[in-house]
């Protein structure tokens, strides 16, 4: 009998698992929806006595104080809110606007229920690292009470040896400080108007009225002026409430350089990310010119509908947020290339929830066209197919990992090779897959599940983090020159192209 001789594992497991801590918690604004509730809450504080103002206010920063930095500036941002429904002619002493601002104030355990899909990409700062060894971020979707996603993010060294160490990680965590005050692109303004339905010629009143480029207290002018316009009421209110929808949903954040990194969230700010951000492909890009910028595709979720969205960042600590548009944008995990090609961007993308996509643009932010790549073809993925984050450039070709859904909803992940110079060619991929759950990974918030949201090259070897069971994160390597090998030895790799072309 012919024994088959068994190759070894592609990839190699790291031991150790990253976890969220329902210990580390933010912030934010508990007001109830009731003007009424709101006007009586405030009676309550303001009917209590100095002594018992001072006892009540000493437990809550006993209790909290802790738990979060800068935490006085926090009680006096949240009674800020509710400044105005304050009786007027009323003075208050320091105590009782902390108080209040307590009163109107709740934690927020953002790892409590999940901690998965995880992206890493080389750090902005390499000086000081020991030669071989790379410094890294790794981000990492978080969600906590209510399913409500944001972004987190962890750093570390990986070094000559592949062997990899986390930074320590802060117990508190920093929300940024928000601008809703950016430059608006009138054209991508008005682009994505007409994909939602939103011109008309109230609208087009409006954007008559603004620049090429215009700020948000641009936009709040023109709003003022069409209120005085013979135009139906309705039909004023319509076009104003959709253009500022818009508008706050492209905003910018910026952290605390004292704050590290491991302390940054990125929590939702807007209507359209109340639900969550979700699934953010973060991929170092390389303009022509040499500058680097860090982007990250993600999903805004507001419970009901998505909004495909980008942000950048060149540094970690300021972020812009975008909206994107075009035909091409309406679905889920979108990933950009880490350079343009043939002087357009590209994108990986999944346009009907079934099968990959590649798209091309000479606009960051509008994306009109997409080409099918490949549909399911093995047992493995026969469900859904879609990427596992940004390609590596390669010599040989554009590596990019994928994943599937099989039978029992299993998730699984392998590779892929396109083409340098016309990536919407396929020119090789693996028939097995390179990661499947393994016995200890299978359970979790969501069995059966592992996914990448981005990897990266240190040396000749593939960094791939990978999320499991939607609970915990773990880092996993692979030897580049075993996988280009495996690629380009692939014996079916035409016939599978033939059925799809």
């Amino acid at each position: 009998m012919r024994v088959k001789e068994k190759r070894k594992p592609v990839v190699k497991r790291q031991p150790s698992l990253l976890g969220g801590d329902s210990c580390r918690v933010i912030t934010r604004p508990y007001i109830p929806s009731s003007k009424s509730r709101i006007k009586a809450l405030i009676e309550q504080v303001m009917a209590l006595g100095e002594d018992d103002v001072h006892y009540v206010l000493d437990g809550v920063m006993e209790g909290f104080a802790a738990r979060h930095r800068n935490f006085r500036a926090i009680l006096e941002s949240n009674f800020e809110r509710i400044a105005e429904y304050v009786p007027q002619q009323t003075t208050l002493s320091s105590e009782q606007r902390l108080l209040l601002g307590a009163y109107f104030t709740q934690e927020y355990s953002v790892e409590s229920a999940a901690f998965f899909n995880p992206a890493i990409v080389p750090h902005p700062d390499q000086e000081d690292v020991e030669d071989g060894s790379q410094r890294f971020i790794m981000s990492i979707r978080a969600t906590g009470e209510g399913h409500v996603s944001s972004i987190e993010f962890r750093s570390g060294i990986i070094d000559a040896r592949n062997d990899m160490y986390f930074d320590p990680v802060s117990r508190y965590i920093a929300t940024p400080e928000i601008h809703t005050d950016p430059v608006y692109d009138r054209l991508h303004f008005r682009r994505k108007l007409e994909e939602i339905g939103a011109r008309d010629r109230v609208m087009n009143h409006l954007l008559a009225g603004l620049g090429e480029s215009f700020t948000f207290d641009e936009l709040e002018l023109q709003i003022k002026k069409l209120r005085s316009t013979k135009f139906r009421l309705v039909d004023k209110q319509h076009a104003i409430d959709t253009a500022l929808w818009l508008a706050r949903s492209n905003y910018e954040v910026i952290f605390r350089r004292e704050e590290p990194i491991s302390e940054r969230v990125l929590f939702p700010v807007t209507e359209n990310e109340s639900s969550g951000i979700e699934d953010a492909r973060f991929v170092r890009f390389v303009d022509d010119d040499g500058s680097v910028t860090y982007y990250a595709t993600y999903t805004a979720y507001n419970g009901s509908d998505i909004l495909p969205q980008i942000l950048e960042t060149r540094d970690f600590l300021t972020f812009k947020f975008h909206t994107l548009s075009g035909d091409s944008v309406h679905n889920k995990g979108m990933a950009l290339f880490p350079r343009k090609v043939n002087g357009q961007y590209v994108m990986l993308s999944r346009q009907d929830g079934v099968n990959n996509y590649i798209m091309f643009s000479d606009s960051l932010l509008f994306w009109n066209e997409a080409q099918l790549l490949r549909k399911p073809v093995h047992p493995f993925e026969f469900v859904q197919v879609g990427n596992c984050g940004s390609p590596v450039e390669t010599p040989t070709g554009w590596l990019a990992l994928f994943h599937g859904v099989g039978p029992m909803r299993r998730y699984s992940i392998w590779a892929e090779l396109l083409d340098l110079d016309d990536p919407s060619r396929v020119i090789g991929r693996m028939q097995e897959p390179i990661l499947i759950p393994n016995e200890q990974e299978r359970d979790g918030y969501v069995p059966n599940v592992v996914y990448s949201c981005g990897n990266m090259i240190h040396g000749d070897t593939l960094i791939i983090p990978y999320g499991i069971a939607d609970q915990r994160c773990r880092l996993a390597t692979a030897s580049i020159p075993d996988l280009l090998s495996r690629l380009k030895a692939s014996p079916q790799l035409h016939l599978h192209l033939g059925r799809l072309r």
